[in-house]
């Protein structure tokens, strides 16, 4: 990697606040904290979290969800998604959005200082019961209702602007193409070779084309880990959470986020089944220019790539989590390589063809 594109990772990290120290807080500071600013008080539970800090608040008769963002996140930064949150709740309230607890002084977030000289920015939310996205299986037609919902979600946001919306984010797949100094975490040759084929691909099909997408604030990582659902429910989807990604970028991108997560998953059926279901649904709620679907396999296929490149950087740093972090990017490149056995023209095809799917 050329000492540019190594700055250029290396600053989209620390804008991203994937730099920080993971330096921890005293949580009975915190609950005096939520006592003074929330009036709430009860059990903490910490939950693991990539960056800041993050914990269920269990009140009594309700739960909470309590987040502290990192001492170097930029309150404009940290502010960037409680705002989404809250348009889409006063512009789109009967979308299916986790929603802000605000302060006393209703406030949806507030500064805060544990003692160490460094703000941080205190925020709480609703738990929603319920089950997660990734623990239930799945079928197409409850993958056509996600998709369906992201393309709402999208909808409701085309005219939500922020001034920190236009940050620097590392998952934003507008920057896949300076992640390849990453490429040298994973030790295996063969998956360096498979992440080398998934650059070409982007710096020919997708990076000409940048400039020339619809862009708009977008949630940027509806994953199976951010989505809760109710199995028994028509709608499927129960809530859309965690807009930490939220950022400004090709709309198409946000699709794509989670086609990744979906493809080369499952040896049972086609390697992007999951993904014709995914962009099905979220064609009937926002569609896709055709001009721009071609890109839209080449983009997941970056995004699962940064998936599993992130998890080997993260496994350099995180001696505790090693073996779970390559177990997983290992997980992410055994699909990259059985999605990309499929020539990426008949994949291209079968976007465009959503016939075969049933109306939300």
């Amino acid at each position: 990697m050329n000492k540019s594109a190594d700055a250029m990772i290396h600053r989209l990290l620390k804008e991203s606040s994937l730099l920080s120290s993971s330096q921890s807080i005293d949580p009975l500071l915190l609950k005096k904290m939520l006592e003074r600013h929330h009036g709430l008080s009860g059990h903490l539970q910490p939950l693991e979290s990539e960056k800041g800090h993050t914990f269920i608040l269990n009140a009594g008769a309700s739960e909470y969800l309590v987040k502290v963002a990192p001492p170097d996140e930029p309150e404009l930064v940290t502010g960037l998604q409680i705002a989404a949150m809250r348009y889409l709740d006063d512009a789109a309230h009967t979308l299916p959005i986790q929603r802000i607890k605000p302060a006393l002084d209703r406030r949806d977030s507030v500064p805060v200082n544990f003692g160490d000289g460094a703000s941080r920015i205190l925020s709480v939310f609703c738990f929603v019961e319920g089950v997660l996205w990734e623990q239930v299986a799945t079928v197409d037609e409850d993958l056509v209702k996600i998709g369906y919902m992201l393309g709402r979600v999208n909808n409701a946001l085309q005219l939500f602007k922020h001034p920190a919306a236009a940050r620097g984010l590392v998952y934003d797949i507008a920057h896949f193409h300076h992640w390849a100094g990453l490429v040298g975490y994973a030790p295996d040759p063969k998956r360096r070779l498979l992440a080398h084929r998934v650059f070409k691909l982007f710096e020919e099909v997708v990076l000409p084309r940048l400039s020339s997408l619809e862009m708009q604030v977008i949630h940027g990582d509806c994953a199976p880990n951010n989505v809760v659902v109710d199995p028994h429910s028509d709608t499927f989807v129960k809530a859309i959470l965690d807009f930490g990604d939220t950022v400004h970028s090709a709309v198409i991108f946000d699709p794509a986020n989670s086609i990744a997560h979906l493809i080369g998953r499952t040896q049972d059926h086609h390697p992007w089944q999951d993904g014709f279901a995914f962009v099905a649904g979220y064609q009937q709620s926002r569609p896709i220019d055709k001009s721009e679907l071609p890109l839209l396999p080449v983009a997941a296929l970056a995004r699962l790539t940064m998936l599993a490149l992130i998890r080997h950087w993260k496994a350099e740093r995180a001696f505790d989590r090693r073996e779970e972090l390559l177990a997983s990017a290992e997980y992410y490149w055994a699909n990259l390589e059985r999605t990309m056995a499929v020539p990426l023209d008949d994949v291209v095809a079968q976007f465009c063809d959503f016939s075969w799917t049933s109306s939300v």
